[in-house]
């Protein structure tokens, strides 16, 4: 039997030639630990888990027409061997310094990309002690000038792009999470942010900077951490009008990837919940800075959105409506970047009778962010050839507290998000989206 193709027309997407400079504010655990695993890939040392843009098949039509290519077949995006690597840090001078002080490989995979890494030098970093306050950066740039910081950064990318010959660029920030801030005056519109800038403003933060000159270069920002970052009516209006993609924020690894696979299996079930009891431990350079109350402030509100969102307690309010949710993050140098996630949920089922389910995670926290860098980055990279601007929120799937396009709450269900991400590959390439559905 033949079947006929889909109608969709196909976005216009220009080719993925030349090289594809990746930058990461931050080469500490994750970027180091990103860099190492394509550079392995690249030798056939390894092979990419954890990355939907390398190993991910997507359905096309109809079951029984049987396409289901890989995703990096159908849709044209950068190839690995293509990925130049570059960024900022306030500590570590090169990739590989990065790595070993960072503990997450061991060194018989670092041994044979050694002199690659040790290539792979960090610019000296935007940074005040004000937002990591248990972090001391040495290897920062002089100028405390907010507006001269923006100008530094604006050369550095251009400089990298330069001397790296790269036809394009995107910004993946992997840096370390900043104190707790809200909106203010100075975030309305680019041009009070402007003028933040150039009056030193103390609301404006590092990491805002980074954001700035990414998007006034034309560079595609994704937001790794919970900062505010993008997500500021000012920085919507300057991706807008500079016609650059943003995504974010705060990449979804361990305790709240599992919580966006279990809360919706739960509400699947109709089954209650009474309460969410979340810890961890963990050891490493962000476990130092999540120590600080102010910088946890930041991580807590993040992880505490998840399950509102996937439960809609104000549309099932007798099974969600009395939630008690707790998030806990605790310092604990021994265990470095090994993250151990502790969950206690108390659910409750017909005749409201109580059940549990106790969860215990050892995971690896850069081991599980490394392939969702690579998946940003190659993505947003897509995104920006295929014309597209603002807030990609169909990359939701890789965050905690996705941002929206629209006024309306993005998605926090994994399984929507997934749905959401291949959904928009296929429209883009003028295949018909798929809904599972037996009707038609």
């Amino acid at each position: 039997m033949t079947y006929a193709r889909a109608m969709t027309k196909p976005v216009d997407i220009a080719p993925a030639t030349g090289r594809l400079g990746v930058l990461t504010p931050g080469m500490g655990a994750v970027a180091s630990t990103f860099i190492a695993g394509v550079l392995a890939t690249r030798a056939g040392h390894a092979v990419p888990v954890g990355s939907l843009s390398q190993l991910a098949h997507i359905r096309l039509g109809k079951r029984e027409e049987n396409r289901n290519p890989l995703i990096r077949e159908f849709v044209p995006l950068a190839d690995l061997g293509d990925l130049v690597f570059g960024g900022w840090d306030p500590i570590s001078p090169n990739a590989l310094e990065a790595a070993r002080t960072a503990g997450v490989l061991e060194e018989r995979d670092l041994g044979p990309i050694s002199a690659e890494l040790e290539g792979i030098v960090a610019m000296d970093a935007v940074f005040d002690q004000r937002w990591v306050k248990r972090l001391e950066g040495t290897r920062v740039k002089t100028t405390t000038d907010k507006w001269a910081q923006a100008e530094a950064l604006i050369a550095d990318i251009e400089n990298f792009r330069i001397a790296n010959d790269c036809d394009r660029l995107v910004m993946v920030w992997c840096g370390s999470t900043e104190a707790y801030q809200e909106a203010s005056a100075v975030h309305m519109t680019i041009e009070s942010f402007e003028a933040g800038l150039r009056a030193n403003d103390d609301n404006i933060a590092p990491s805002q900077i980074y954001a700035y000159a990414a998007i006034m270069s034309g560079v595609p920002f994704a937001n790794g951490a919970p900062n505010l970052s993008v997500d500021l009516p000012c920085m919507r209006e300057l991706a807008a009008r500079e016609g650059v993609p943003i995504a974010g924020k705060d990449f979804k690894t361990g305790q709240t990837w599992l919580k966006t696979l279990l809360a919706p299996g739960l509400k699947a079930r109709m089954l209650g919940l009474r309460g969410w009891y979340s810890t961890n431990i963990l050891g490493n350079r962000d476990g130092e800075v999540l120590d600080d109350p102010d910088n946890f402030k930041t991580k807590e509100v993040s992880k505490l959105g998840v399950i509102d969102s996937v439960l809609q307690p104000e549309v099932y309010p007798d099974l969600y409506g009395n939630v008690d949710h707790v998030v806990r993050i605790n310092y604990y140098p021994p265990r470095g970047d090994n993250k151990e996630g502790w969950d206690n949920i108390d659910i409750f089922g017909w005749m409201g009778y109580p059940m549990q389910i106790k969860v215990n995670f050892l995971c690896r926290d850069s081991i599980l962010a490394a392939p969702i860098v690579l998946d940003l980055a190659l993505f947003m990279d897509l995104a920006n050839r295929a014309g597209q601007s603002g807030v990609q929120e169909w990359l939701s799937f890789y965050f905690k507290a996705p941002q929206a396009a629209t006024p309306v709450p993005a998605e926090h269900d994994l399984f929507i998000q997934q749905t959401k991400l291949k959904n928009t590959l296929r429209e883009w390439m003028g295949e018909d989206a798929v809904t599972h559905s037996e009707a038609g």
